[in-house]
């Protein structure tokens, strides 16, 4: 008798589970800000080929585009030059267009062939950053292009990240 009265409020639990996790907004869609600290890395998706979102690839870096001052925005990207676990950090430097610029696409094309997407999305702070599996060659590419208010793409950072360097001087 107690294990019929048991069943009963576990299946509403478990309806009630399933039903909340179909019933959440989506994250992407919400006009809220995120809320995650800027400390945090952002997730990174791996793609074979570019998206429809990134301009198509080239084999060496580019000249990168220029935006208008107070759209202005800074991306920099850096190896953790560590062998066991190499990362190249794209890191999110400020700008005029803090508050202005509705996203950013990154790109790390390996050495190895392999190429890791990932973006930026507001609220921007200085700080933020993106970690991208790196080889420990020479050649590992980072590419990163602000979206105007507008929806253009704009090249902003195009550059080899080396996995380590020196300075000898």
């Amino acid at each position: 008798m107690n294990f019929r009265l048991a069943i009963v409020p576990a299946l509403l639990l478990v309806l009630g589970l399933a039903l909340a996790g179909c019933t959440q907004p989506d994250s992407t869609s919400s006009g809220t800000p995120d809320t995650t600290p800027a400390t945090m890395t952002a997730a990174t998706t791996v793609a074979t080929t570019p998206t429809s979102a990134f301009p198509p690839e080239s084999a060496t870096p580019e000249p990168t585009g220029t935006l208008p001052t107070y759209w202005s925005v800074n991306v920099q990207a850096a190896s953790n030059g560590m062998a066991i676990n190499p990362q190249i950090i794209m890191t999110f430097r400020g700008g005029q267009g803090l508050n202005l610029i509705p996203q950013i696409l990154l790109r790390v094309t390996r050495s190895d062939g392999v190429v890791e997407t990932g973006e930026m999305d507001p609220p921007f702070s200085m700080g933020q950053s993106v970690t991208f599996a790196a080889t420990t060659g020479y050649q590992d590419r980072a590419e990163a292009w602000a979206i105007t208010p507008q929806g253009d793409a704009v090249k902003i950072l195009d550059q080899y990240v080396p996995f380590r360097s020196y300075n000898t001087g």
